[in-house]
């Protein structure tokens, strides 16, 4: 399996230590509050509950949904319901699709986030996140739509990961997911920080989305995660306090990085920045009980997410400044 954020079990065992700061996911750290759960929910078989697809749809403004075991299910789901084509997956990117369009037969390359327009002409499948993760860049709407259009008229899929899109709502084409040949995938995971859900999202037209659920079978999303995600996307007053922060958040983070030398990129969720080095980088923030994340490959650099408290930030910035003194 690839590597990902989150392995803080790894770094402890490496690097020893207590009080660890895990930044290395790019979740929301004060995720949403999950509700007490009905006695039932641990007896019953998790059917679907029409309730819970109303209320993603309403919140991702999506005419219709399939709700999945996060969008990794979906993922490795969507190379299996295409006969072998020509795959262009954007890079750096999350490493998941690349890994998975890979496999069943597929004629797969990576291709800069830059230059993806250049790759539709003669690509079958587009795969693209927006939010770029870990860069942050974005592609307009419009332009995903004209991609869209171009690969679908003669069979083609966009693919849209759209799993950081919460705090760029006005990025999304989710609204527009009964066009032909258009995918999205959004996750409960990070902006809710409900990752351990493992619950989000596929939106597509109803006959690619019943396919997709037919590869995926019954019971793909539990009872508890479909009880707590109906109240988190219900919480509009969650929601705008949540944005509300994450923009403060984010912004705090990176004129943090910026004062110590570090011109990042990104979303109110995470901060990415190339280096030739960042093994050093990265260990120097472990040997201080700091977790984040290491590209070793295409587009190598560093990912970090925001921290939760007080008592972290001042860690963190302390961090920097020993990384200042070399």
């Amino acid at each position: 399996m690839l590597e990902h954020g989150g392995n803080l079990r790894d770094a402890q065992q490496r690097f020893g230590g207590d009080d660890w700061i895990d930044l290395s996911t790019g979740l929301n750290p004060i995720g949403y509050p999950a509700p007490a759960l009905a006695p039932d929910a641990w007896q019953r078989l998790p059917e679907p509950d029409p309730a819970l697809v109303q209320a993603a749809c309403d919140y991702y403004g999506a005419p219709h949904l399939l709700p999945v075991a996060g969008t990794q299910a979906a993922i490795q789901a969507l190379p299996r319901l295409r006969a072998p084509s020509r795959i262009a997956v954007a890079a750096p990117g999350y490493a998941e699709h690349s890994h998975h369009w890979a496999q069943h037969g597929h004629s797969m390359r990576q291709v800069p986030y830059a230059t993806l327009g250049a790759a539709v002409g003669d690509s079958d499948v587009l795969v693209v996140c927006n939010p770029n993760n870990p860069t942050g860049d974005t592609v307009a709407p419009a332009q995903l739509i004209a991609w869209c259009d171009a690969l679908a008229a003669r069979g083609g899929w966009l693919v849209v990961d759209e799993a950081f899109g919460d705090t760029a709502p006005a990025s999304s084409v989710a609204a527009h997911v009964g066009r032909p040949g258009l995918i999205v995938l959004r996750s409960v995971g990070k902006f809710f920080g409900l990752a351990g859900l493992r619950l989000g999202f596929a939106g597509a037209e109803p006959r690619l989305l019943a396919a997709l659920a037919d590869v995926l079978g019954p019971w793909t999303v539990s009872g508890p995660a479909q009880l707590v995600a109906l109240a988190a996307l219900r919480d509009r007053p969650w929601q705008q306090a949540t944005q509300a922060r994450l923009a403060r958040d984010g912004m705090r983070m990176r004129a943090l990085l910026a004062a110590h030398g570090i011109h990042a990129s990104g979303t109110p969720l995470f901060h990415w920045w190339a280096s030739v080095h960042p093994e050093e980088f990265h260990e120097h923030m472990a040997r201080r009980a700091i977790w984040v994340r290491l590209f070793r490959e295409a587009g190598r650099g560093i990912r970090i997410g925001l921290p939760a408290h007080a008592w972290q930030w001042n860690r963190i910035e302390q961090a920097l400044r020993d990384w200042d003194q070399g």
